[in-house]
């Protein structure tokens, strides 16, 4: 049996984390500046999670976004997982709990991310069967 690749393998890392009374505004600047989908919530453990979901609902509810913190909007708990693990493992997990984006923690400590990105990078093309031609009820415009 071969051995499973771990998930440190596929995580991004260093993760970008902010503390829980950072507003709104000054994380949705660093999601931008960063180019990333979420911020850890907290440096020596994992506190929550703030993703652009969270940042979005936050507008959408007419959240004064200069004031209100992100304690007050953050996910939390959060479902993690270890280095050492398996890839395979970090979709089952992602699935299970119905989460994009899972924490990478070794002693309690965030040390990377793996994503749904990472995890459709990582699985080989030939896995995913692609039309060779539109279907015919696909109209133009339309992409499948």
């Amino acid at each position: 049996m071969s051995k499973e690749t771990p998930v440190s393998d596929i995580m991004s890392s260093p993760i970008v984390s902010v503390t829980q009374d950072t507003t709104i505004a000054e994380a949705a600047g660093t999601l931008a500046d960063e180019h990333i989908g979420s911020l850890i919530v907290g440096d020596d453990i994992v506190e929550g999670i703030l993703t652009e979901t969270d940042i979005v609902r936050a507008v959408g509810e007419g959240l004064d976004l200069e004031s209100t913190v992100v304690s007050d909007v953050m996910s939390e708990p959060v479902v993690t997982i270890r280095p050492h693990e398996a890839v395979r493992v970090a979709g089952e997990r992602m699935g299970h709990n119905g989460v994009k984006k899972l924490p990478v923690t070794e002693d309690g400590e965030p040390v990377g991310i793996v994503t749904t990105t990472d995890l459709a990078h990582f699985f080989p093309r030939n896995r995913i069967k692609m039309a060779t031609q539109t279907e015919r009820d696909v109209r133009e415009g339309e992409f499948e």
